[in-house]
């Protein structure tokens, strides 16, 4: 478990830092004095002043970290370097520095697995380019109440066999899952973590199908990797494909909330899911570990563009209002805006932490 935590908090942090480069990438290069560059969140632990006199600070909390921008939270807006006295081009680049970071990290760690591989599914066509081994059947979704989750199927699980019988075809797969004639339990073979277990599934009505069966759903996979010069541009459409797929979600996520989608609360999971989660995905191999931090790393970017105060988007869309009213909006306003949406923002991240450490037991 200690193992698992560290692993998660050391992804968190990468990615986070990532994130921070690109403001400060982005604010070195607008001219603007960037005052301190943290690693972790205080208390202070040490520090160090760099030539350009940018502080350097190693702190407490080791979960990220932050960049503070000389006139970006309204003080010395008028000082020379201040964030407040640069261009509106200058400002949204750097405030959309993070956002395009995460995404630049996303599309590298993806084109660095799809050199030496990673586990996709192959069923019903991929690219000509790409090459396909360790080609199997995998548990993707386990019906709860169902016969196959009483029987202790897991997603993720891979298919040996199915009464006696191997399979390479998915479509195959799924039909020997259909209740035997004579109405006999199903035996299915599966392997987890290296070891064989045989189990026994016998069919009932299941209401979310509405039909007889073992609550199981299977897809032919396998580990897809491409010729060292497409690695990169699978990597670049891979990562732009999944931003649009996360963007999607997160619009039925908020459409959810408004018209009081009872599965909204579902769907959300805080620092312990995602830290569980992490440490199941490490023990598949590394090539899901580099997966799994490239789709985090997606919705990191897509969470921060969010126009919701506190986040980038949020300051982002009070950047905008500036550009259309020829003047910036009150400063007591905005800080009083992005403090309470931090404060939302912290609610809801011990809402689902809650609700993630009931799940555990």
């Amino acid at each position: 478990m200690i193992g698992t935590i560290l692993l998660f908090l050391a992804l968190l942090s990468i990615l986070v830092l990532a994130h921070e480069w690109g403001h400060f990438a982005a604010a070195r290069k607008a001219g603007m004095i960037v005052e301190e560059f943290g690693i972790g969140f205080p208390p202070r632990l040490f520090s160090w002043t760099s030539r350009k006199g940018t502080l350097w600070s190693i702190n407490l909390i080791p979960i990220g970290g932050f960049v503070r921008i000389q006139g970006e939270n309204g003080d010395n807006r008028l000082a020379a370097g201040s964030f407040a006295t640069k261009s509106f081009l200058a400002r949204f680049v750097v405030l959309f520095g993070g956002v395009f970071m995460n995404l630049v990290v996303a599309a590298v760690l993806f084109s660095i697995g799809f050199g030496f591989g990673l586990p996709a599914i192959v069923e019903g066509g991929i690219d000509a380019r790409a090459i396909v081994t360790n080609e199997a059947i995998h548990v993707v979704q386990v019906l709860p109440g169902s016969p196959a989750e009483q029987a202790g199927v897991l997603n993720g699980d891979q298919v040996l066999s199915i009464d006696g019988e191997n399979f390479a075809d998915g479509e195959v797969a799924r039909e020997a899952l259909k209740p035997n004639v004579d109405g006999s339990p199903i035996e299915i073979k599966i392997e987890r973590g290296g070891e064989e277990q045989t189990l026994k599934l016998a069919p009932t009505f299941i209401e979310d199908i509405g039909r007889e069966g073992v609550g199981l759903a299977l897809v032919e996979t396998g580990k897809v990797r491409y010729p060292w010069y497409f690695a990169p541009v699978k990597g670049v459409t891979t990562t732009t494909g999944m931003t649009i797929q996360i963007v999607e979600a997160f619009g039925k996520l908020i459409a959810g909330v408004f018209t009081k989608d009872s599965d909204v609360a579902a769907q959300l999971s805080g620092p312990v899911g995602i830290a569980v989660l992490t440490g199941q995905v490490a023990d598949l191999g590394l090539s899901h570990l580099v997966q799994f931090a490239a789709m985090l790393s997606v919705n990191l970017a897509v969470l921060n563009a969010l126009p919701f105060p506190a986040l980038d988007g949020g300051r982002i869309l009070f950047l905008a209002i500036e550009a259309v009213r020829r003047k910036p909006v009150s400063q007591g306003f905005e800080q009083a805006v992005h403090a309470s949406g931090f404060a939302l923002l912290i609610l809801l991240v011990v809402f689902v932490t809650y609700r993630d450490i009931v799940n555990l037991f």
